[in-house]
């Protein structure tokens, strides 16, 4: 990946397409400039390249490259979005491995949380540290969908700005201003070479995906204990969408994790926290 390609902001970055072994074309971005380990980051429920904070991605950037993409059948790669966790997983790992950079760092939002740890379980070679952000670990009780009032705002065919602010922030006026800033900023800093939109198609997939990894089945926990990279669980602290006791639960049960949650924050915390997260996840990838 060549300089040329490095961009000063994530509003200015470039949208790119990498043709892998698997015969996807995948649309991504890159930011910042770093010899360092690559920060690859793994999208929400429905989420495509336009989705992520321009100001959590700039923050996140001052000290590696940070790399976004949409994995297989979302927005603008190429393909059809797979109903489950592991092939979603592998789908990311051959883009991955088409990017060329070997070892990289990753950085999953909620259901890319749950790729994030899928990938550390089946390709760890290429796996440095994983931050988990809104997450949950595979079988865990109560987490067979979402609450009605969750889905119901984020699944429907035409989300708005209600549902949105609704599920990603908290009732408080603090969080809801924070709220009013992150939507100004993801849904309007960009104004040229925006992303597709996320099919139906893709929508019914990824949730059918999010059912399966949350039937309960205790034997499943074990899985996640196998994770022997270095790992931040962090979460919101009024999460309605992924609760912030899977946050601890998969913080308990990986053996080299570190877990912190954001108060008076909901499943957008990492937006809303943007410069606290991004000094967390900076100290994180710094440290021994």
């Amino acid at each position: 990946m060549s300089e040329t390609m490095q961009v000063a902001t994530y509003v200015d970055a470039e949208t790119h397409v990498l043709s892998a072994s698997n015969g996807v074309d995948y649309a991504y971005r890159t930011t910042g400039a770093s010899d360092g380990t690559p920060l690859v980051a793994l999208q929400h429920f429905r989420g495509n390249l336009d989705n992520w904070d321009p100001a959590l991605v700039d923050a996140l950037a001052l000290g590696r490259r940070v790399i976004t993409f949409d994995n297989r059948g979302v927005a603008a790669s190429s393909g059809t979005t797979p109903n489950t966790i592991a092939q979603m997983a592998l789908d990311a790992i051959d883009f991955i491995d088409a990017l060329g950079v070997g070892e990289v760092d990753l950085l999953g939002f909620s259901i890319g949380s749950f790729l994030a740890q899928e990938i550390a379980l089946v390709r760890p070679s290429i796996v440095r540290k994983v931050v988990l952000a809104s997450s949950a670990p595979q079988g865990a009780s109560g987490m067979h969908g979402w609450a009605p009032e969750v889905i119901d705002a984020v699944g429907k065919p035409e989300t708005s700005a209600a549902d949105y602010l609704g599920v990603f922030f908290t009732g408080s006026q603090a969080s809801r201003a924070s709220g009013q800033q992150v939507a100004g900023r993801v849904f309007g800093a960009r104004t040229v070479d925006r992303d597709a939109a996320t099919s139906w198609q893709t929508r019914l997939a990824q949730y059918d995906a999010v059912c399966a990894w949350g039937q309960p089945n205790h034997s499943m926990l074990e899985r996640v204990s196998a994770i022997d990279k270095p790992v931040f669980v962090a979460a919101g602290d009024s999460d309605p969408m992924i609760l912030p006791r899977y946050s601890h639960l998969l913080a308990g049960l990986i053996p080299d994790a570190r877990l912190k949650i954001y108060p008076d924050a909901a499943h957008g915390f990492l937006f809303q926290h943007h410069a606290e997260f991004a000094a967390d996840v900076d100290a994180f990838l710094a440290s021994g």
